[in-house]
């Protein structure tokens, strides 16, 4: 099972077919709303989230383990981009072009949404290493599924290495 955490103990434990559907409806959103440094750092652990590159049943992150910024500006500021790619999901931006239909994505998004409107990023432990540093962003876009890929970890998006 994939652990995702939240704030108060709370968390959304996924199957990996339940990971693999929640990182690349994620994916499809964050790569049509990343403008900032901090997107473009969610956007490389997301990517590092996928269980082709990584293995089956070893991913997820808590959200107290992520760098949110140094100033109350900057956690809100990542705080509502993250919001804004939930939300962005939630409409299934794309869905359409997903080779299955996601039956169980709403209930994840909506969770792990209701995680995160909860959660205080004031109270995270910044310096735990989960959230990709600046040379690390995922910056490169796959041309084929126009998806942000897991440069410079590998040349390849989640679709890709999914074999979509």
């Amino acid at each position: 099972m994939n652990v995702f955490g939240g704030g108060g103990g709370r968390y959304l434990e996924m199957t990996n077919g339940g990971t693999a559907v929640f990182v690349d409806v994620l994916m499809l959103a964050v790569s049509a709303l990343a403008h900032e440094p901090w997107d473009f750092r969610f956007a490389a652990l997301l990517t590092l989230q996928d269980q082709n590159m990584m293995g089956r049943g070893v991913v997820g992150f808590g959200l107290a383990e992520l760098d949110w910024g140094d100033t109350p500006q900057e956690r809100a500021a990542a705080k509502d981009f993250l919001l804004r790619v939930l939300d962005l999901a939630l409409s299934r931006h794309r869905w359409e072009e997903l080779t299955y239909e996601p039956p169980r994505a709403e209930g994840y998004l909506r969770t792990y949404r209701a995680m995160v409107e909860e959660f205080d990023p004031a109270t995270a432990r910044a310096g735990t290493g989960v959230l990709p540093g600046p040379r690390d962003a995922a910056m490169a876009s796959c041309v084929r599924h126009r998806v942000l890929d897991a440069l410079p970890f590998w040349e390849a998006c989640v679709f890709c290495t999914a074999g979509v």
